[in-house]
Protein backbone atom coordinates (compact mmCIF):
# COMPACT_ATOMS: atom_id res chain seq x y z
CA UNK A 1 0.00 0.00 0.00
CA UNK A 2 1.02 3.86 -0.87
CA UNK A 3 -0.54 6.49 -0.10
CA UNK A 4 0.17 8.22 -3.33
CA UNK A 5 -0.70 5.07 -5.24
CA UNK A 6 -3.22 5.31 -8.36
CA UNK A 7 -3.61 3.23 -11.14
CA UNK A 8 -0.05 1.48 -12.47
CA UNK A 9 2.44 -0.57 -10.37
CA UNK A 10 6.17 0.56 -10.20
CA UNK A 11 9.12 -1.62 -10.98
CA UNK A 12 9.82 -3.45 -7.98
CA UNK A 13 13.80 -2.92 -8.54
CA UNK A 14 13.07 0.75 -8.60
CA UNK A 15 10.68 0.10 -5.20
CA UNK A 16 13.07 -1.78 -3.48
CA UNK A 17 15.82 1.50 -4.25
CA UNK A 18 13.63 3.91 -3.21
CA UNK A 19 12.10 2.40 -0.25
CA UNK A 20 15.32 1.43 1.17
CA UNK A 21 15.70 1.06 4.56
CA UNK A 22 12.58 3.55 5.21
CA UNK A 23 10.45 0.60 6.61
CA UNK A 24 13.52 -0.26 9.42
CA UNK A 25 14.05 3.24 10.12
CA UNK A 26 10.33 4.21 10.31
CA UNK A 27 9.91 1.54 13.42
CA UNK A 28 11.91 4.58 15.21
CA UNK A 29 9.17 6.79 14.44
CA UNK A 30 6.28 4.88 15.02
CA UNK A 31 4.40 5.71 17.96
CA UNK A 32 5.36 9.80 17.56
CA UNK A 33 2.84 8.92 14.38
CA UNK A 34 0.31 8.01 15.78
CA UNK A 35 0.26 10.53 18.85
CA UNK A 36 0.61 13.26 15.81
CA UNK A 37 -2.32 11.80 14.39
CA UNK A 38 -4.12 12.17 17.53
CA UNK A 39 -3.73 15.68 17.78
CA UNK A 40 -4.45 15.68 13.90
CA UNK A 41 -7.74 14.43 13.88
CA UNK A 42 -8.63 15.55 17.40
CA UNK A 43 -7.94 19.12 15.58
CA UNK A 44 -9.87 18.67 12.01
CA UNK A 45 -13.40 17.48 13.98
CA UNK A 46 -12.67 21.32 15.64
CA UNK A 47 -13.13 22.19 11.92
CA UNK A 48 -15.93 19.99 11.09
CA UNK A 49 -13.53 17.36 8.58
CA UNK A 50 -14.46 15.07 10.80
CA UNK A 51 -17.67 13.86 12.59
CA UNK A 52 -18.28 14.18 16.68
CA UNK A 53 -19.27 10.54 16.39
CA UNK A 54 -16.11 9.70 14.44
CA UNK A 55 -13.39 11.33 16.49
CA UNK A 56 -13.73 8.96 19.55
CA UNK A 57 -13.56 5.96 17.23
CA UNK A 58 -10.42 7.00 15.70
CA UNK A 59 -8.87 7.83 18.67
CA UNK A 60 -9.12 4.60 20.27
CA UNK A 61 -7.98 2.74 17.74
CA UNK A 62 -5.17 4.55 17.26
CA UNK A 63 -4.25 4.20 21.42
CA UNK A 64 -4.67 0.69 20.56
CA UNK A 65 -1.94 0.74 17.81
CA UNK A 66 0.24 3.31 19.88
CA UNK A 67 0.06 0.31 22.38
CA UNK A 68 1.33 -2.11 20.14
CA UNK A 69 4.41 0.35 19.34
CA UNK A 70 4.90 0.38 22.69
CA UNK A 71 4.87 -3.95 23.54
CA UNK A 72 7.15 -4.24 20.47
CA UNK A 73 4.30 -6.20 18.42
CA UNK A 74 3.86 -3.07 15.56
CA UNK A 75 5.24 -3.89 12.32
CA UNK A 76 5.19 -2.58 8.87
CA UNK A 77 4.02 -5.05 6.45
CA UNK A 78 5.45 -6.34 3.47
CA UNK A 79 4.22 -4.16 0.80
CA UNK A 80 3.58 -1.05 2.54
CA UNK A 81 6.21 1.99 1.79
CA UNK A 82 6.02 3.61 5.39
CA UNK A 83 4.76 3.97 8.57
CA UNK A 84 2.30 6.49 7.75
CA UNK A 85 0.96 3.85 5.24
CA UNK A 86 1.15 1.12 7.99
CA UNK A 87 -0.85 3.10 10.76
CA UNK A 88 -3.67 4.28 7.90
CA UNK A 89 -4.00 0.43 6.35
CA UNK A 90 -4.45 -0.62 10.22
CA UNK A 91 -7.35 2.01 10.61
CA UNK A 92 -9.31 1.19 7.19
CA UNK A 93 -9.35 -2.78 8.07
CA UNK A 94 -10.84 -1.57 11.51
CA UNK A 95 -12.91 1.40 10.70
CA UNK A 96 -13.54 1.08 6.99
CA UNK A 97 -13.44 4.86 5.27
CA UNK A 98 -13.48 6.36 8.64
CA UNK A 99 -9.97 5.40 8.59
CA UNK A 100 -9.43 6.68 5.05
CA UNK A 101 -10.15 10.68 6.56
CA UNK A 102 -7.15 10.98 8.81
CA UNK A 103 -4.92 12.73 6.03
CA UNK A 104 -6.99 15.60 4.98
CA UNK A 105 -5.46 18.56 5.48
CA UNK A 106 -1.41 17.18 5.56
CA UNK A 107 1.18 15.72 3.25
CA UNK A 108 3.28 12.44 4.24
CA UNK A 109 6.18 15.72 4.83
CA UNK A 110 4.60 17.34 7.66
CA UNK A 111 3.85 14.30 9.05
CA UNK A 112 7.21 12.60 8.85
CA UNK A 113 8.61 16.23 10.11
CA UNK A 114 6.06 16.21 13.28
CA UNK A 115 7.31 12.29 13.60
CA UNK A 116 10.38 13.57 13.29
CA UNK A 117 10.83 15.83 15.97
CA UNK A 118 8.25 14.13 18.38
CA UNK A 119 11.42 11.12 18.33
CA UNK A 120 14.33 13.39 18.84
CA UNK A 121 12.28 15.48 21.57
CA UNK A 122 11.96 12.55 23.41
CA UNK A 123 15.27 11.15 22.88
CA UNK A 124 16.77 14.39 23.95
CA UNK A 125 15.43 14.02 27.00
CA UNK A 126 16.97 11.17 27.85
CA UNK A 127 20.30 12.29 26.61
CA UNK A 128 19.70 15.27 29.21
CA UNK A 129 18.74 12.64 31.56
CA UNK A 130 21.98 10.49 31.14
CA UNK A 131 24.60 13.02 30.66
CA UNK A 132 23.56 13.97 34.09
CA UNK A 133 23.49 10.81 36.02
CA UNK A 134 26.95 10.94 34.53
CA UNK A 135 27.83 14.60 35.94
CA UNK A 136 26.61 13.39 38.87
CA UNK A 137 29.11 10.69 39.76
CA UNK A 138 31.79 13.00 38.30
CA UNK A 139 30.74 15.72 41.06
CA UNK A 140 30.51 12.95 43.54
CA UNK A 141 34.27 11.71 42.88
CA UNK A 142 35.22 15.18 41.99
CA UNK A 143 34.24 15.87 45.93
CA UNK A 144 35.43 12.57 47.22
CA UNK A 145 39.01 12.71 46.00
CA UNK A 146 39.60 16.86 46.13
CA UNK A 147 42.83 16.24 47.91
CA UNK A 148 44.68 13.56 46.17
CA UNK A 149 47.35 15.39 43.83
CA UNK A 150 47.81 14.02 40.77
CA UNK A 151 50.23 15.37 38.22
CA UNK A 152 48.92 17.80 35.45
CA UNK A 153 50.44 17.48 31.84
CA UNK A 154 51.14 19.81 29.60
CA UNK A 155 52.21 18.58 26.17
CA UNK A 156 52.24 14.94 27.53
CA UNK A 157 55.12 16.63 29.97
CA UNK A 158 54.66 16.47 33.49
CA UNK A 159 53.86 20.18 33.93
CA UNK A 160 52.23 21.57 37.64
CA UNK A 161 50.51 19.96 40.35
CA UNK A 162 47.03 19.31 39.75
CA UNK A 163 44.31 16.96 41.75
CA UNK A 164 41.59 14.20 40.72
CA UNK A 165 38.90 17.03 42.36
CA UNK A 166 40.24 18.87 39.38
CA UNK A 167 40.21 16.03 36.95
CA UNK A 168 36.65 14.87 37.95
CA UNK A 169 35.37 18.37 38.16
CA UNK A 170 36.67 19.72 34.45
CA UNK A 171 34.32 16.89 32.87
CA UNK A 172 31.53 17.92 34.85
CA UNK A 173 32.00 21.39 33.73
CA UNK A 174 32.27 20.28 30.36
CA UNK A 175 28.86 18.08 30.50
CA UNK A 176 27.33 21.57 31.88
CA UNK A 177 28.51 23.21 28.75
CA UNK A 178 27.50 20.60 26.48
CA UNK A 179 24.26 20.48 28.18
CA UNK A 180 23.71 24.33 26.79
CA UNK A 181 24.26 22.50 23.17
CA UNK A 182 21.69 20.33 24.32
CA UNK A 183 19.22 22.94 25.78
CA UNK A 184 19.98 24.86 22.03
CA UNK A 185 19.06 21.58 20.12
CA UNK A 186 15.78 21.06 21.94
CA UNK A 187 14.41 24.52 21.59
CA UNK A 188 14.82 24.05 17.82
CA UNK A 189 13.15 20.74 18.05
CA UNK A 190 10.42 21.75 19.85
CA UNK A 191 8.42 23.10 17.14
CA UNK A 192 5.27 21.99 15.37
CA UNK A 193 6.00 21.79 11.71
CA UNK A 194 1.98 19.61 11.53
CA UNK A 195 -0.31 21.95 9.22
CA UNK A 196 2.80 22.78 6.35
CA UNK A 197 1.65 19.70 4.58
CA UNK A 198 3.53 19.50 1.28
CA UNK A 199 5.23 23.19 2.39
CA UNK A 200 3.09 25.52 1.09
CA UNK A 201 0.15 25.08 3.63
CA UNK A 202 -3.99 23.92 2.60
CA UNK A 203 -7.00 25.74 1.99
CA UNK A 204 -8.51 23.71 5.06
CA UNK A 205 -8.90 25.77 7.60
CA UNK A 206 -6.68 24.42 10.21
CA UNK A 207 -5.87 25.01 13.89
CA UNK A 208 -1.95 24.79 14.40
CA UNK A 209 -1.73 26.47 17.47
CA UNK A 210 -4.46 23.44 18.45
CA UNK A 211 -2.29 20.76 17.20
CA UNK A 212 0.92 22.78 18.67
CA UNK A 213 -0.97 23.13 22.35
CA UNK A 214 -2.60 19.09 21.96
CA UNK A 215 1.30 17.67 21.35
CA UNK A 216 3.43 20.01 24.10
CA UNK A 217 5.32 22.00 21.80
CA UNK A 218 6.40 25.32 22.87
CA UNK A 219 5.89 27.13 19.85
CA UNK A 220 5.20 26.08 15.66
CA UNK A 221 7.68 26.35 12.57
CA UNK A 222 5.11 29.31 11.51
CA UNK A 223 6.17 29.90 8.22
CA UNK A 224 4.92 26.37 5.91
CA UNK A 225 7.98 26.69 3.73
CA UNK A 226 10.51 27.64 6.67
CA UNK A 227 8.93 24.05 7.99
CA UNK A 228 10.35 21.96 5.42
CA UNK A 229 13.24 23.76 4.79
CA UNK A 230 13.92 22.71 8.43
CA UNK A 231 14.41 19.45 7.72
CA UNK A 232 17.94 18.78 7.77
CA UNK A 233 18.48 21.71 9.52
CA UNK A 234 16.97 20.73 12.79
CA UNK A 235 18.88 16.99 12.61
CA UNK A 236 22.45 18.92 11.91
CA UNK A 237 21.80 21.12 15.20
CA UNK A 238 20.84 18.30 17.13
CA UNK A 239 23.75 16.30 15.47
CA UNK A 240 26.17 19.08 17.10
CA UNK A 241 25.10 18.47 20.33
CA UNK A 242 25.24 15.52 20.56
CA UNK A 243 28.86 15.57 19.43
CA UNK A 244 30.04 18.25 21.89
CA UNK A 245 28.98 15.68 25.00
CA UNK A 246 30.45 12.31 22.40
CA UNK A 247 33.56 14.59 22.43
CA UNK A 248 33.77 15.46 26.07
CA UNK A 249 33.55 11.08 26.14
CA UNK A 250 36.25 10.73 24.18
CA UNK A 251 38.57 12.89 25.72
CA UNK A 252 37.41 11.55 29.38
CA UNK A 253 37.93 7.63 27.39
CA UNK A 254 41.20 8.48 26.48
CA UNK A 255 42.39 10.11 29.77
CA UNK A 256 41.16 6.63 31.41
CA UNK A 257 43.03 4.46 29.06
CA UNK A 258 46.25 6.42 29.70
CA UNK A 259 46.09 6.58 33.20
CA UNK A 260 45.41 2.69 34.06
CA UNK A 261 48.40 1.82 31.87
CA UNK A 262 50.85 0.42 33.95
CA UNK A 263 53.47 3.27 33.12
CA UNK A 264 50.99 5.68 34.94
CA UNK A 265 49.08 3.75 37.44
CA UNK A 266 46.80 6.20 38.49
CA UNK A 267 43.68 4.74 38.13
CA UNK A 268 42.46 1.37 38.16
CA UNK A 269 39.26 0.75 36.19
CA UNK A 270 36.77 -2.08 37.18
CA UNK A 271 37.47 -5.10 36.73
CA UNK A 272 34.38 -6.46 34.84
CA UNK A 273 35.27 -3.20 32.09
CA UNK A 274 38.72 -4.65 31.13
CA UNK A 275 39.53 -8.14 28.86
CA UNK A 276 42.89 -10.03 28.90
CA UNK A 277 45.30 -11.12 26.41
CA UNK A 278 45.17 -14.74 24.86
CA UNK A 279 49.03 -14.94 25.16
CA UNK A 280 50.11 -12.48 27.83
CA UNK A 281 48.48 -13.04 31.26
CA UNK A 282 48.96 -10.21 32.83
CA UNK A 283 47.35 -7.92 30.67
CA UNK A 284 44.36 -5.99 31.46
CA UNK A 285 43.01 -3.90 28.52
CA UNK A 286 40.70 -1.02 28.94
CA UNK A 287 38.46 -2.25 26.25
CA UNK A 288 35.03 -0.57 27.20
CA UNK A 289 36.69 2.79 27.49
CA UNK A 290 38.42 2.51 24.07
CA UNK A 291 35.25 1.37 22.26
CA UNK A 292 33.18 3.80 24.51
CA UNK A 293 36.27 6.24 22.42
CA UNK A 294 35.92 5.02 19.22
CA UNK A 295 32.23 5.43 19.44
CA UNK A 296 31.85 8.79 20.56
CA UNK A 297 34.82 9.61 17.34
CA UNK A 298 32.74 8.31 15.15
CA UNK A 299 29.55 10.32 16.44
CA UNK A 300 31.52 13.81 15.80
CA UNK A 301 31.28 12.80 12.24
CA UNK A 302 27.13 12.99 12.60
CA UNK A 303 26.80 16.48 11.65
CA UNK A 304 29.19 16.39 8.76
CA UNK A 305 27.52 13.43 7.18
CA UNK A 306 24.24 15.57 8.00
CA UNK A 307 25.89 18.33 6.27
CA UNK A 308 26.79 16.82 3.56
CA UNK A 309 23.49 15.00 2.64
CA UNK A 310 21.58 18.39 2.73
CA UNK A 311 24.11 20.53 1.85
CA UNK A 312 22.96 22.09 -1.81
CA UNK A 313 19.09 20.96 -1.72
CA UNK A 314 17.57 24.17 -3.00
CA UNK A 315 13.60 25.17 -1.14
CA UNK A 316 11.13 22.49 -1.32
CA UNK A 317 11.26 18.76 -0.34
CA UNK A 318 13.22 16.35 -1.82
CA UNK A 319 13.99 12.56 -1.30
CA UNK A 320 17.43 13.25 -0.60
CA UNK A 321 16.49 13.92 3.37
CA UNK A 322 15.15 10.02 3.82
CA UNK A 323 18.93 9.33 3.82
CA UNK A 324 19.22 11.13 6.59
CA UNK A 325 17.31 9.23 9.03
CA UNK A 326 20.17 6.10 8.33
CA UNK A 327 22.26 7.94 10.29
CA UNK A 328 20.29 10.47 12.87
CA UNK A 329 17.83 7.85 14.20
CA UNK A 330 20.38 5.49 15.75
CA UNK A 331 23.07 8.08 16.81
CA UNK A 332 20.43 8.54 19.61
CA UNK A 333 20.98 4.89 20.64
CA UNK A 334 24.70 4.81 20.84
CA UNK A 335 25.32 7.59 22.44
CA UNK A 336 22.70 6.44 25.64
CA UNK A 337 25.23 3.44 25.26
CA UNK A 338 28.33 4.98 25.79
CA UNK A 339 26.96 7.59 28.58
CA UNK A 340 25.62 4.57 30.61
CA UNK A 341 28.82 2.79 30.10
CA UNK A 342 31.02 5.75 30.85
CA UNK A 343 28.56 6.44 34.18
CA UNK A 344 28.72 2.80 35.14
CA UNK A 345 32.75 2.47 35.47
CA UNK A 346 33.06 6.31 36.93
CA UNK A 347 31.02 4.93 39.35
CA UNK A 348 33.46 2.34 40.09
CA UNK A 349 37.02 3.00 39.27
CA UNK A 350 39.34 3.45 41.83
CA UNK A 351 41.89 6.02 42.26
CA UNK A 352 45.82 5.69 43.27
CA UNK A 353 46.38 7.83 46.09
CA UNK A 354 49.53 8.04 46.24
CA UNK A 355 51.15 8.74 43.02
CA UNK A 356 53.37 11.46 44.31
CA UNK A 357 55.45 9.06 46.82
CA UNK A 358 57.50 8.26 42.90
CA UNK A 359 60.37 11.04 42.57
CA UNK A 360 59.79 11.37 38.63
CA UNK A 361 57.09 13.80 39.76
CA UNK A 362 58.77 16.30 41.98
CA UNK A 363 59.83 18.77 39.28
CA UNK A 364 55.78 19.51 39.05
CA UNK A 365 55.94 21.81 42.23
CA UNK A 366 59.05 23.91 40.66
CA UNK A 367 56.26 26.57 40.05
CA UNK A 368 55.27 26.42 43.55
CA UNK A 369 58.90 26.88 44.57
CA UNK A 370 59.14 30.18 41.85
CA UNK A 371 55.61 31.59 43.37
CA UNK A 372 57.25 31.43 47.09
CA UNK A 373 60.45 33.14 46.06
CA UNK A 374 58.54 36.02 44.33
CA UNK A 375 56.43 36.23 47.25
CA UNK A 376 59.16 36.74 49.52
CA UNK A 377 60.46 39.96 47.27
CA UNK A 378 62.71 37.85 44.67
CA UNK A 379 61.86 38.98 41.12
CA UNK A 380 60.00 36.44 39.47
CA UNK A 381 62.97 35.90 36.80
CA UNK A 382 65.61 35.64 39.11
CA UNK A 383 63.21 33.06 40.95
CA UNK A 384 62.27 31.67 38.04
CA UNK A 385 66.05 30.74 36.79
CA UNK A 386 67.41 29.94 40.18
CA UNK A 387 64.50 26.92 40.60
CA UNK A 388 65.30 25.90 37.07
CA UNK A 389 69.39 26.13 37.79
CA UNK A 390 68.75 24.07 41.12
CA UNK A 391 66.83 21.38 39.21
CA UNK A 392 69.57 20.94 36.63
CA UNK A 393 72.03 20.71 39.18
CA UNK A 394 69.99 18.25 41.41
CA UNK A 395 69.87 20.44 43.93
CA UNK A 396 65.68 20.83 43.85
CA UNK A 397 63.83 19.59 46.41
CA UNK A 398 59.99 19.91 46.27
CA UNK A 399 57.81 20.93 49.13
CA UNK A 400 54.27 19.53 48.40
CA UNK A 401 52.30 20.91 50.57
CA UNK A 402 50.71 23.72 48.41
CA UNK A 403 47.72 26.24 48.78
CA UNK A 404 45.54 27.25 46.17
CA UNK A 405 42.89 29.10 46.74
CA UNK A 406 41.26 30.88 44.03
CA UNK A 407 37.97 29.92 41.98
CA UNK A 408 38.25 26.64 40.18
CA UNK A 409 41.92 25.90 41.74
CA UNK A 410 42.61 22.60 43.16
CA UNK A 411 41.75 23.85 47.19
CA UNK A 412 38.57 25.74 45.53
CA UNK A 413 36.86 23.38 43.03
CA UNK A 414 33.74 25.46 42.68
CA UNK A 415 32.03 22.82 42.41
CA UNK A 416 28.86 24.03 44.12
CA UNK A 417 28.66 26.47 41.40
CA UNK A 418 29.18 23.93 38.68
CA UNK A 419 26.16 21.85 39.87
CA UNK A 420 24.07 25.42 40.03
CA UNK A 421 24.92 25.67 36.38
CA UNK A 422 23.55 22.13 35.45
CA UNK A 423 20.47 22.27 37.39
CA UNK A 424 19.67 25.79 35.51
CA UNK A 425 19.90 24.30 32.50
CA UNK A 426 17.90 21.24 33.21
CA UNK A 427 15.24 23.21 34.66
CA UNK A 428 14.90 25.19 31.44
CA UNK A 429 14.21 21.99 29.12
CA UNK A 430 10.31 22.08 30.31
CA UNK A 431 10.03 18.42 30.35
CA UNK A 432 7.40 18.19 32.51
CA UNK A 433 5.18 20.02 29.91
CA UNK A 434 5.75 17.59 27.14
CA UNK A 435 5.32 14.38 29.39
CA UNK A 436 2.06 15.91 30.43
CA UNK A 437 0.25 17.00 26.79
CA UNK A 438 1.64 13.39 25.93
CA UNK A 439 -0.17 11.94 28.42
CA UNK A 440 -3.10 13.20 28.02
CA UNK A 441 -3.32 12.34 24.63
CA UNK A 442 -2.57 8.67 25.33
CA UNK A 443 -4.79 8.51 28.17
CA UNK A 444 -7.70 10.17 26.46
CA UNK A 445 -7.85 13.55 27.96
CA UNK A 446 -6.80 15.50 25.54
CA UNK A 447 -9.49 18.26 25.23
Amino acid sequence: MKLWEKDFEINAEIERFTVGRDREMDLYLAPYDVLGSMAHITMLESIGLLGKDELPVLLRELRSIYEQTQRGEFVIEEGIEDVHSQVELMLTRRLGDMGKKIHSGRSRNDQVLVDLKLFTRHQLQLVAEAVKDLFDQLIKKSNQYKDVLMPGYTHLQVAMPSSFGLWFGAYAESLADDMLFLQAAYRMTNRNPLGSAAGYGSSFPLNRQMTTDLLGFDTMDYNVVYAQMGRGKMELGVAFALASIAGTMAKLAFDACLFNSQNFGFVRLPKECTTGSSIMPHKKNPDVFELIRAKSNKLQALPYQVTLIKNNLPVGYFRDLQIIKEVFLPAFGELLDCLSMTTYIINRIEVNEHILDDPRYDPMFSVEEVNRLAAEGMPFRDAYKKVGLDIEAGRFTPCKDIHHTHEGSIGNLCNDRIQALMEKTMQQFGFDRVIEAEKKLISGNEK
